[in-house]
């Protein structure tokens, strides 16, 4: 019992200092100014002919000077027709500056492959990724360059939210309420830490560097052997030299993006964020991976001695309590931000099942490798 009371105390230190370092992180309010910065806009995709077109139409739709930015889309062997998609709205949109390249491959990653390749085609000086299955803002590019000309940020890590879904499918509803409670506990840990000064999280999907910066930390090399890890591995470079870094929380930079189709893909995917844990190398971020999991692993534990009558549940279910409260106020904050409050409606379901998925997951994630895009990738 006292082990449990141990981690829960921890776990408790851990959720106030998140929750601290998201009230520090303030909302950026935009901004009027001068379109100044270029963006080269990365986009890596493979069999994605199904999310392409709603991707492009919100390209089309940015609010920035159109000789400021361009669209560097790399195609890592798609067996689809996400080519012709991507030619054919070349031809339907030569105001655009759009250019389609092939990835080449040197590495264990071919995402990370893919945005190398795209940067040493790109001709403005800030990077900026986001994914195939993803929406852009009208606003992105202007708050991004209101952030940069005010900060001097060399790295911005922005916003991620699932794309809101209607459904009439109960079931699916709960599954999809599931997934984006999970990711409003990322987005608001990702900005507690940054809050903190202890950032070690970041996404992919909405991530900005200077294009000078990338080069001078040898881009991608020394992670390469990793399938994942575009983001946080080029952070914790980043940090290394001292380059200066924030979150950029603000509603116009906003980057939605699809849900998975069923949790088998969902715990595949959870899988491969997990698999480049072990690689964090600062003291917080290990501490972080250790007590999340403790935590979660401590109630799966705690519920089979209970079911087994080994432990009182009163005492188990007061560590529940506590961690259901404080994961509630995080989760409720980013909420609130996203305006996604109505999916806390399945928060108190999710609670019960997320140690156990989280748990499966980390486990999982520690012995075995994982299948994305159609490619088995090993550890």
């Amino acid at each position: 019992m006292i082990f449990f009371i141990i981690i829960c105390f921890f776990y408790a230190v851990l959720m106030l200092m998140l929750l601290y370092g998201w009230k520090k992180t303030q909302e950026f309010p935009s901004e009027n100014s001068p379109a100044e910065i270029g963006f080269s806009i990365v986009i890596p995709f493979r069999n994605e002919a199904e999310n392409l077109p709603d991707l492009l139409s919100s390209l089309t739709e940015i609010n920035y000077s159109k000789t400021k930015f361009e669209i560097l889309l790399v195609n890592d062997e798609s067996q689809d027709n996400s080519v012709e998609i991507i030619e054919e709205f070349q031809q339907n949109h030569s105001e655009f500056s759009v250019k389609l390249l092939e990835n080449k491959r040197v590495s264990n990653s071919p995402k990370k492959d893919a945005i190398s390749t795209a940067i040493n085609s790109a001709k403005f000086e800030y990077i900026l990724t986001t994914d195939a299955d993803c929406q852009v803002p009208e606003n992105w590019l202007k708050t991004y360059n209101d952030f940069i000309l005010k900060t001097g940020n060399k790295l911005i890590a922005g916003p991620v939210t699932l794309i809101p879904f209607s459904s009439k499918n109960k079931q699916k509803s709960k599954f999809r309420n599931f997934e984006a409670l999970d990711v409003l506990s990322l987005q608001a840990s990702t900005a507690g830490t940054f809050g903190i000064g202890k950032a070690f999280m970041c996404n992919g999907a909405n991530l900005c560097y200077e294009k000078n910066a990338f080069f001078k930390v040898s881009g991608f090399s020394g992670n390469d052997k990793i399938a994942s890890g575009d983001d946080v591995f080029l952070l914790q470079k980043f940090q290394k030299e001292n380059y200066k870094i924030s979150f950029l929380k603000s509603r116009e930079a906003i980057v939605s993006t699809q849900p998975q189709n069923n949790l088998g893909n969902l715990v595949s995917q959870r899988i491969r964020w997990a698999s480049k844990t072990p690689a964090y190398k600062t003291l917080f971020a290990k501490f972080t991976g250790i007590t999340v999991l403790l935590m979660n692993l401590s109630l799966v534990i705690a519920a089979i001695l209970v079911f087994f009558q080994v432990l009182s549940y009163q005492s188990i279910l007061i560590i529940f309590l506590i961690k259901f409260n404080l994961d509630f106020i995080l989760i409720y904050s980013s909420a609130k931000f996203f305006k996604r409050e109505t999916v806390l409606r399945s928060y108190f379901w999710s609670s019960i099942f997320y140690p156990f998925f989280s748990t499966y997951v980390a486990v999982k994630s520690l012995f075995s490798g994982f299948y994305w895009k159609g490619r088995q990738f090993k550890r």
